[in-house]
């Protein structure tokens, strides 16, 4: 028979092995259990896409980037868990975004394709059905949302609730295309994913962007390459002479390129509106504040970043040269780099190849785009 002092003893039992097992396993309160593996900076390297990297650059252990990028020699296993609480409120705006939306490289390409229109699909005025139907036809199974203006907001302040000056960024805007530039770093910065912009065809699946010789859980962001102007007066038609396309990228969430960019716009939109000047940025101007010049300006500065890549034994800078005239993808640490005819098939220009070819990947027409004529793909 159970008596009290028996289911007593019993209940004290298990009580102490319970306790005992647990312990080996748990900190005092506050405290992980085990601080994050430091992981080495390695050699900023860039590879032709077809041969495996040897070196992957690595984050520098800032605020939850302690899986970065790893390879080779240097693979750890990724350090994963439930974050400690921490106070943001003396944080810079790049680490809170890095404590909201934490990186990890060897996680999966989210299976989202993101894109925004004035109406959504099923609206009698929506005129790109030929284009979104591409992204459905061509991902099957992943979840595709066109996101109108008004659902934008929303999602935003859900998403960026504990960041309440990127929202109050994004409100001050005073154009909507600057809105609609910001808001595809947003979404990707968050959630990942594929954003394209609504005028674009998918010609093939993004499966295939990515060479089979490249590892999926070395790369973290897919780019490509919008302009390659190899002539004397490329100055009079483009921002930069590699200039990288922003209609189409892929990206894991907390990419720190994206991280870089939102900060960015997010700091100069409020010293902006602090200082009452916003209302001058004028069409002509967004390209250097939110759009392509911009985006290829962050990713010349993350290639050069030595909190992410050894620099010590680089032959010098990544910068337009390592790039131009390119025909297969290279690999730079964790972003993959797309050739023109990748993202801008059939221009007839800068070594780009028609859109039957192997490597076209998605054809933009600017159709739903602000771009004006200076600075699309022109005439030689």
């Amino acid at each position: 028979m159970l008596t009290f002092r028996r289911a007593f003893l019993a209940a004290a039992f298990l009580l102490t092995i319970f306790y005992l097992t647990t312990r080996s396993t748990t900190s005092p309160a506050g405290i992980p259990a085990a601080p994050p593996t430091a992981f080495p900076k390695t050699e900023a390297v860039l590879d032709s896409s077809r041969q495996p990297s040897t070196t992957a650059a690595s984050s520098d252990q800032k605020h939850h980037d302690a899986n970065l990028m790893r390879g080779g020699a240097n693979r750890h296993p990724p350090v994963r868990g439930q974050q400690t609480m921490q106070d943001t409120s003396k944080m810079s705006l790049y680490d809170k975004l890095a404590y909201q939306f934490p990186y990890d490289v060897e996680v999966k390409f989210p299976a989202y394709v993101w894109q925004t229109w004035k109406y959504t699909p099923a609206h009698g005025e929506f005129n790109f059905r030929e284009h979104e139907a591409t992204w459905t036809e061509q991902h099957p199974g992943f979840i595709h949302e066109v996101i109108t203006d008004q659902v934008a907001s929303h999602l935003l302040r859900l998403l960026y609730a504990s960041v309440p000056e990127v929202l109050e960024a994004y409100e001050a805007l005073p154009l909507p295309v600057l809105k609609a530039d910001f808001f595809r770093y947003l979404i990707l910065l968050a959630r990942g994913g594929i954003y394209s912009d609504i005028d674009t065809y998918a010609l093939r699946s993004a499966v295939e962007w990515i060479p089979e010789s490249v590892p999926r859980d070395a790369v973290g962001l897919v780019i490509g390459i919008e302009a390659d102007p190899d002539r004397p007066d490329w100055k009079d038609w483009y921002s930069r002479r590699i200039q990288f396309c922003q209609w189409t990228i892929q990206s894991k969430p907390g990419h720190p390129v994206l991280r870089e960019i939102v900060s960015h716009i997010t700091n100069a939109t409020l010293q902006r509106k602090r200082a009452g000047s916003l209302k001058d940025v004028a069409h002509k101007n967004v390209i250097e504040f939110t759009g392509p010049a911009l985006w290829t300006d962050i990713i010349f500065g993350y290639f050069n970043d030595e909190r992410y890549f050894d620099m010590t034994h680089s032959a010098g800078q990544i910068d337009y040269r390592n790039f131009t005239g390119m025909q297969v993808a290279k690999r730079v640490g964790d972003v993959v780099v797309l050739p023109i005819t990748s993202f801008s098939p059939g221009v007839q220009q800068m070594g780009a190849k028609d859109i039957d070819d192997p490597m076209a990947f998605v054809k933009h027409e600017f159709e739903g785009t602000w771009k004006p004529e200076s600075e699309r793909h022109i005439g030689s």
